[in-house]
């Protein structure tokens, strides 16, 4: 069998994490159970984790009281929650085979598996974001050199320019984009940061943008005028409107930016209002 193969190659390189994905399988087909039950009773793992499909809602139950009567489960592991599920089966799952639930898949890439936490389940579940996931995610891809050096920045009073921006996008997408943030947000700060419309096609454009700048006019954007615009649009293959909006959202972002320097918390929360309607 393949596993095996896997194994004896785990152990020759010294690897310390094997994992073994077997294929999706329907409690009702026996067969397919059996084969499950002796490919556990050959590796011996330490841990067996059941994946279930948050979107299935109550038909997950069934399904993983078949595989907890077949197999004795360690753990569960809840996914597809970055999509409409809201993960409410989660609750019926962890009482049915009486395994903790793990993890939970938010994402199609590796850094889409997060450590579970029923809280912070519950304040999703509930529409009131998930804030500490979010710092957590801010603290394991933002590099902290950049992050330090952009302070020092904006304490110094250089200003924040269109290059701090393309950046700034790019630690937003290293954090899985727009809908991982929105989606981890309170309800009225997701709901106004989703009135502003903005996704990861948005911000790929926004980034072409930029790059079709010279870096001297991403560090004065004072010096697009309606010359450079023409030529920007042209490189970066959009609408001379679409520079102008850009450039508007860097102005309300670089007054943001300049409060913040400035330790006016509350004043940036007001100018939000203007950026996010939906805020109160």
């Amino acid at each position: 069998m393949l596993f095996r193969s896997a194994v004896d190659f785990a152990r020759k390189h010294y690897h310390d994490v094997l994992i073994v994905d077997t294929a999706g399988r329907l409690a009702v087909d026996e067969a397919m159970m059996n084969e499950i039950r002796a490919l556990h009773a050959a590796l011996k793992p330490i841990e067996t984790l059941f994946v279930v499909d948050a979107m299935q809602g109550q038909d997950a139950v069934n399904v993983a009281k078949a595989f907890a009567d077949a197999l004795p489960l360690t753990g569960v592991v809840l996914t597809k929650l970055d999509g409409d599920a809201r993960g409410g089966a989660a609750l019926s799952v962890r009482q049915v085979t009486g395994a903790p639930i793990k993890f939970a898949g938010v994402g199609e890439k590796l850094n889409g598996l997060e450590a579970f936490h029923p809280e912070r389940m519950a304040s999703r579940i509930l529409g009131m974001g998930d804030v500490l996931s979010l710092i957590e995610d801010a603290q394991r891809t933002v590099d902290r050199d950049e992050a330090e050096k952009f302070a020092r920045k904006l304490k110094s009073g250089k200003g924040f320019d269109l290059e701090d921006f393309k950046q700034q996008i790019g630690q937003m997408k290293k954090m899985g984009g727009v809908a991982a943030l929105v989606d981890k947000l309170p309800g009225q700060l997701a709901q106004a940061a989703g009135n502003a419309q903005m996704d990861d096609r948005q911000l790929r454009r926004i980034e072409g943008i930029i790059n079709s700048m010279t870096p001297v006019e991403r560090s004065k954007p004072d010096l697009l005028k309606a010359s450079r615009k023409r030529r920007i649009a042209a490189g970066a293959g959009v609408s001379v409107q679409e520079v102008n909006r850009l450039l508007a959202q860097f102005e309300q972002t670089q007054k943001m930016m300049k409060m913040m320097a400035k330790g006016g918390m509350a004043k940036m929360m007001r100018s939000m209002k203007g950026m996010f309607p939906g805020m109160r």
